[in-house]
């Protein structure tokens, strides 16, 4: 029996399907998929046999995309072709000889605390210019930022967040992407917020429940654009936040490992990687610490008209830091 390309990727596509593999998952699988039957058909490959390596070869090289798709793309196409050596439809697998490309990836950089304060007075000036169902959706759009900034959950966990993860101002919930828990104690004025937000839903706090997960995200993003424009916030989008949140945890002196938790991480190594120069900038300041020892150490973080010392208190949360300084921060921020 002669396997085709066709119905290798269907044949794929349903072992995956099988696995339980999440639908965005698949979709990043079936995407690939359809642009390699196109370059079989158009190179006359009709058998998965045919595809050797020199095709193989040759097939990234019809990808417009460059950089983390163009990785994503080829990750794909090794799996694939390992599944059909696997299923015995070819004799030795031909992707496993391609080289990974070369990604010019600059990193995500945190918001500046600028930026959050113009962020959320856009929230306020957007409600007071619109009616009575502008001013709640504003007061929804303000609980969503605060909920990326204060919790680093990704878009689509903070958009399907369900009311009952919610429990005595600490939240608790397994991440879509990879199933992780995550805990974080939340502030208090983000719990107002989130409680003062008006929702369609009895279950969710952003999301009807009954639309798409993929489409709830796509209004959110969508609005959250139109917010970044009006508040002249340059290349903003919802995982900068998730960025700013990690970055002030460490910078604050929260250990890596810890904050690898609170995003969720199954790795701190994922950790290390994506925040790697604030990593650095930490170490810098504790050399700096070593060289004049401050008197107390009291992380603040400043958002519009809050002023809430919460990387101390997540630090002291976690105990990321001894008790005695926590006192001390304490005591230095009742004084002021």
């Amino acid at each position: 029996m002669v396997v085709t390309v066709r119905h290798a990727c269907a044949e794929f596509l349903k072992d995956a399907t099988a696995r339980g593999l999440r639908e965005p998952t698949l979709y990043k699988y079936r995407l690939p998929f359809k642009q390699l039957q196109e370059f079989a058909d158009r190179a006359g490959l009709d058998a998965l046999t045919q595809l050797d390596l020199e095709a193989v070869r040759n097939f990234p090289a019809t990808w417009p995309n460059r950089n983390i798709a163009d990785r994503k793309k080829l990750e794909a196409t090794k799996a694939f072709f390992r599944f059909c050596w696997e299923s015995g439809w070819i004799s030795h697998n031909p992707a496993s000889k391609l080289k990974a490309p070369r990604t010019m990836e600059p990193p995500t950089m945190p918001f500046t605390r600028e930026e959050i304060d113009r962020t959320l007075a856009a929230c306020d000036n957007c409600g007071a210019k619109r009616r009575k169902i502008g001013r709640r959706d504003a007061r929804r759009l303000r609980a969503l930022v605060l909920l990326l900034r204060f919790t680093g959950l990704r878009i689509r966990d903070a958009v399907t967040l369900r009311r009952e993860h919610l429990t005595n101002g600490k939240l608790l919930l397994f991440t879509a992407k990879i199933g992780t828990p995550v805990y974080c104690p939340l502030p208090g004025f983000l719990v107002t917020e989130l409680e003062m937000a008006q929702s369609s839903s009895l279950q969710h706090f952003f999301w009807s429940g009954e639309a798409k997960p993929k489409s709830c995200v796509g209004d959110w993003q969508r609005s959250l654009r139109k917010l970044f424009r009006l508040a002249d916030v340059t290349n903003g989008h919802a995982h900068r936040f998730r960025h700013t949140f990690a970055v002030e945890l460490l910078l604050a002196g929260v250990p890596l490992d810890r904050v690898a938790t609170l995003l969720g991480h199954t790795n701190s190594k994922i950790t290390e990687r994506h925040c790697a120069p604030w990593i650095r900038a930490r170490q810098d300041q504790l050399e700096a610490e070593e060289r004049n020892p401050p008197h107390t150490f009291i992380a603040r973080c400043k958002l519009c008209e809050y002023e809430n010392v919460f990387s101390v208190a997540n630090v002291q949360a976690f105990d990321g830091l001894p008790r005695r300084r926590i006192v001390k921060a304490r005591a230095a921020g009742s004084a002021a």
